[in-house]
């Protein structure tokens, strides 16, 4: 299914939703947190797309390739480990988002800015539930 043509007013919502939630943002940790999320969903597309626009906005291929075993890695930063942390914490809704896991995000980013990394993570996860089940899949439109 294409869901863009085949439900454009929910597409563009969401379209709109993303380039908020990507408002302020730094662009290397807002692709990483796609990646991450992307993988835990296994959205073959998503993780295509956010590699390909990670790659333009500076990001290593090194720390691409470690990004699913970033808590083993010491190419990540301690804000960038505290995003992707929240960014499980979030994509796995159902275990719950720790207080500790919070925490250590919010002291690594400013009110506004932590609002805008969790908009980020509920919006790259909306993404990948459109492409996962629709079956889309890289290289297509």
């Amino acid at each position: 299914m294409n869901f863009s043509t085949v439900s454009p007013k929910v597409f563009k919502a969401v379209l709109a939703l993303d380039a908020a939630a990507r408002e302020g943002l730094d662009p290397v940790l807002l692709e990483l947190v796609q990646i991450r999320a992307s993988q835990i969903n296994h959205c073959a597309y998503c993780i295509d797309y956010h590699t390909s626009d990670a790659r333009r906005a500076g990001e290593s291929e090194e720390r691409i390739y470690q990004l699913s075993a970033w808590e083993e890695s010491s190419l990540f930063t301690a804000k960038e480990r505290s995003a992707l942390a929240l960014t499980e914490a979030i994509t796995l809704l159902p275990q719950g988002v720790p207080d500790e896991v919070y925490e250590e995000a919010a002291k690594h980013f400013e009110e506004k800015e932590l609002a805008q990394l969790i908009a980020l993570i509920f919006t790259v996860n909306a993404w990948n539930r459109m492409n996962v089940t629709t079956r889309k899949t890289p290289g297509t439109e």
